[in-house]
C-alpha cells in the first residue's frame, strides 16, 4: 500500500461503513472534492494585488479624510561602525557593548544610546502603513460577516446546530458553501504570503498558528464534507475581527474616545462568539452529538483537535483583550502618591490607564514645567493679586507643552498644578473660582482645559 492510500483510507477519515466512495457526484448532486482546493492560490494571488491596489487608493484617502498624521522622526547620522553592530549583532546594547562601541566609533555613551534609539525608531513601521493593513483587514472580515450571515441566515443548522449532522456524510454541496470557503481559504493563504512584509506585532508567532491551523481547520472541513460545522466557525470568527481593525484605524487616526467604545464593544462581542457560543454551542456540538450517531474515529479527533487549538489562542487573545479593555473604562485615570520615599519633599506620580510616568522623568523631559514651579514658589504668599502673573506663566508654558505628545503635555500639566497646589489655600473659595475660570478661557487646548477642571476641584480641600 502507497503512503497516499494509506493517508486517505476511509477508515481514517470516515465512520464506520463510509468513505469517499459515498462523496463522488450523483444525480445533479454536487459534493466538495479535493481538487478544488486549488483554486484557492489563484484567489490569493488576487487578494495580493486588490490589497495593493486598495492600501494605495482607498486607504491613502481614508487616512487622509480621518488625518492619519505621521510623527516627524529622527534620523541617526551614518556611522559605520554602529550600524554594523546594529544589524549583525543586537538592535539593544549592553551597557558593556555600549562602552565598547564609543571606544571604536569615537562617540561618547550618551551618543551611542541616542544612536541606537534613534535608529530603532527608523525600524519601526509607519502610522500611515499600519492603518493601511488596519483599513484592509476591516474591510475583508466586514464583507466576510456580511457575506456569511446572508449564506447562512435561512440554513436550518443556523437555529438548530445538530442539523449540521443530518445526513453527514453525504451532504450536496451549496454555491454559497463554495464560494465562501475558497474566498476565505484565499484570503488565509494571502496573509501567509504577506507575513514577511507586513507589520510584526507582539503575538506574531500566535497569529501564524491561528493562521496555519485555520487554513488546516477550514481545508480538512471541506475534503471530509464537515462544510457546515466550517462556514459557522468562520462565521463565528468573522463577527468580530472587523471591529478589532476599526478600533485600531481610529487608534491611529488619534480619535481616542472612539477607539476605546469600539474596543469595549469587540471585547465583548469576542468573548460572546469565541469564549461562549464557540466552545458551548459549535464545539459541544462537533464534539458530544456525533458519538451519538457514529462510533469515534480518527478524522473526528482530528478535527476537533484543531478546534481545541484554536479555542487555546482564544482563551490567550481574551486575557489580553480584557487587560487592555479594562484600561480603557472610565475612572482609570487617578492620581497616585508614594507611601514611601527617600525623596523629604513629596513626589507626585501620575497613573494613566495603570502606567505611572514619574515627576523626575517628566522635568526631565521638559524644562519649562520646572521654570515654572521654581518662578510660582516666588508668589505663594503674594494672594489673589499674584495669580494673573502666575496664569500668564503657565500660557507661556502651555505653548511649549503643545509641540509635545498627548500624554506628556497632561503629564507635565497636572504635574505643574500639583506641585503649585499651596497658592490655593492663601484664597478664597470665589476668588479660586474665578481664577479657574480665566484660566479655562485662556488656555489653548481643550484637553487642557478639562485637566484644570479635574485637579482643581480636588485639590486644596482647606479652601474657604
Amino acid at each position: 500500500m502507497e503512503l497516499s492510500d494509506w493517508v486517505w483510507q476511509d477508515r481514517l477519515w470516515f465512520p464506520a461503513g463510509l468513505g469517499w466512495a459515498d462523496l463522488k457526484d450523483r444525480d445533479g448532486l454536487v459534493f466538495a472534492k479535493g481538487s478544488d482546493l486549488w483554486v484557492i492560490f489563484p484567489i490569493a494571488v488576487c487578494f495580493l494585488i486588490i490589497r495593493q491596489i486598495f492600501e494605495r487608493t482607498v486607504a491613502v484617502k481614508l487616512a487622509s479624510l480621518l488625518r492619519v498624521r505621521e510623527k516627524p522622526r529622527v534620523r541617526a547620522a551614518p556611522n559605520t561602525t554602529l550600524e554594523f553592530y546594529f544589524c549583525n549583532a543586537s538592535k539593544f546594547p549592553s551597557q558593556s557593548s555600549v562602552e565598547e562601541l564609543t571606544k571604536q566609533s569615537g562617540c561618547s555613551v550618551r551618543q551611542v544610546q541616542r544612536w541606537f534609539r534613534r535608529r530603532r525608531n527608523q525600524e519601526r513601521p509607519s502610522q500611515i502603513k499600519k492603518f493601511r493593513e488596519a483599513s484592509w483587514r476591516f474591510t475583508f472580515y466586514l464583507l466576510a460577516f456580511i457575506a456569511g450571515l446572508g449564506a447562512l441566515i435561512d440554513k436550518p443548522w443556523f437555529y438548530d446546530m445538530e442539523e449540521m449532522w443530518n445526513g453527514f456524510p453525504t451532504l450536496p454541496l451549496l454555491p454559497s458553501q463554495y464560494w465562501y470557503y475558497m474566498i476565505e481559504l484565499g484570503f488565509y493563504i494571502s496573509l501567509l504570503f504577506s507575513v514577511a512584509t507586513d507589520v510584526k506585532r507582539k503575538d506574531f508567532k500566535e497569529q501564524i498558528v491561528h493562521h496555519v491551523a485555520t487554513i488546516l481547520l477550514i481545508s480538512f472541513s471541506w475534503l471530509v464534507n464537515y462544510i457546515r460545522a466550517g462556514t459557522l466557525i468562520m462565521l463565528v470568527h468573522d463577527a468580530s475581527d472587523y471591529l478589532l481593525e476599526s478600533a485600531k484605524m481610529f487608534n491611529y487616526a488619534e480619535w481616542r474616545k472612539t477607539c476605546n467604545y469600539i474596543f469595549i464593544l469587540f471585547a465583548a462581542v469576542f468573548i460572546l462568539t469565541r469564549l461562549v457560543i464557540l466552545p458551548f454551542w459549535i464545539l459541544h456540538t462537533t464534539w458530544v452529538y456525533p458519538l451519538t450517531i457514529y462510533p469515534p474515529f480518527f478524522g473526528f479527533y482530528f478535527f476537533n483537535g484543531l478546534l481545541l487549538v484554536l479555542q487555546c489562542l482564544h482563551i490567550f487573545w481574551a486575557v489580553l483583550i480584557l487587560r487592555m479593555a479594562i484600561k480603557f473604562l472610565p475612572g482609570n485615570v487617578r492620581i497616585h502618591k508614594p507611601k514611601h520615599s527617600l525623596n523629604p519633599k513629596p513626589q507626585l506620580n501620575l497613573v494613566i490607564n495603570h502606567v505611572e510616568i514619574e515627576q523626575v522623568e517628566m522635568t526631565k523631559l521638559l524644562g519649562v514645567t520646572l521654570d515654572c514651579k521654581l518662578s510660582w514658589s516666588k508668589h505663594i504668599d503674594a494672594g489673589v493679586a499674584k495669580m494673573g502673573r502666575s496664569l500668564s506663566i503657565i500660557k507661556r508654558c502651555s505653548a511649549a507643552l503643545t509641540t509635545l505628545s498627548t500624554r506628556a503635555c497632561r503629564t507635565c500639566l497636572v504635574l505643574l498644578h500639583l506641585d503649585c497646589s499651596v497658592m490655593w489655600s492663601g484664597a478664597t473659595k470665589k476668588e479660586n473660582c474665578n481664577w479657574l475660570r480665566t484660566a479655562q478661557h485662556d488656555w489653548p487646548l481643550d484637553v487642557h482645559r478639562e485637566l484644570i477642571l479635574i485637579i482643581c476641584m480636588s485639590i486644596s480641600p482647606d479652601s474657604k
